[in-house]
């Protein structure tokens, strides 16, 4: 249409948080397991440590491939069964679902005869009548449910390929610490700098704030696994 010069990208479409989130938990969470497990064994034996890391990288993909499924499935599950009560309420009582419509108009500054003239024409179709109930009375647009498969898939994905980066260098025959801190901390700043694509935070800012959060994460693991390997040993 003339005069709109913008789109908006799909921000409902279930594969953006998993997918930032899993990275994000990925690479903080393999980083600090590798820490701990470093802190805590010989500092030239690599072994533990990779195994640690494919252990956790293998063991924190699924998991949060399962949890995100979980999750997703049972809030669109729960969405479609609001969305069921609501088309049963507008079978039932139509009028008075009628009106409410033209009240919550009337409540967005709608003048009174035109908020009825508007929710007169929504409610012609019973089909469309429940999508704008639904998206007007609790937020949910029927036809743009999450995918929980699209939700596990992305946070599997993305868990993987961040933790994968602590364990990088020890699988390229590293047999200390500090490529793999080299790598999680600018894979960290990386993640960190990329999320404010899509927020209102500058690049700089969001990258340090991912570094900091993360390193203190594996500076605290590396601190027990110390503690622990010190009293085991």
């Amino acid at each position: 249409m003339s005069g709109i010069l913008h789109e908006h990208p799909d921000v409902t479409g279930g594969w953006l948080r998993p997918a930032v989130f899993g990275a994000m938990d990925g690479l903080v969470s393999n980083f600090a397991l590798i820490a701990g497990v470093v802190g805590g064994t010989a500092a030239s034996n690599s072994e533990p440590v990779v195994l640690a890391g494919l252990a956790g990288l293998a063991a924190g993909a699924f998991s949060m491939a399962a949890g995100e499924y979980t999750s997703v499935a049972s809030q669109s599950e729960f969405a479609r069964q609001q969305v069921e009560l609501e088309r049963r309420e507008i079978l039932v009582n139509g009028e008075a679902e009628e009106a409410e419509l033209a009240a919550m108009y009337v409540g967005k500054g709608v003048d009174l005869g035109v908020a009825r003239q508007m929710a007169e024409q929504v409610h012609r179709d019973v089909d469309n009548a429940v999508r704008v109930h639904a998206r007007e009375e609790f937020g949910v647009d029927p036809d743009a449910l999450a995918s929980p498969i699209v939700a596990a898939a992305s946070s599997f994905v993305a868990f993987a390929v961040g933790a994968f980066l602590p364990v990088l260098p020890y699988l390229l025959g590293a047999t200390r610490m500090w490529p793999a801190v080299v790598l999680s901390l600018l894979g960290l700043f990386g993640c960190g700098a990329l999320v404010t694509r899509v927020t209102d935070r500058s690049w700089w800012y969001g990258g340090l704030r991912q570094l900091a959060l993360g390193g203190a994460a594996a500076a605290l693991t590396y601190g027990v696994g110390s503690a622990v390997g010190a009293g085991l040993s």
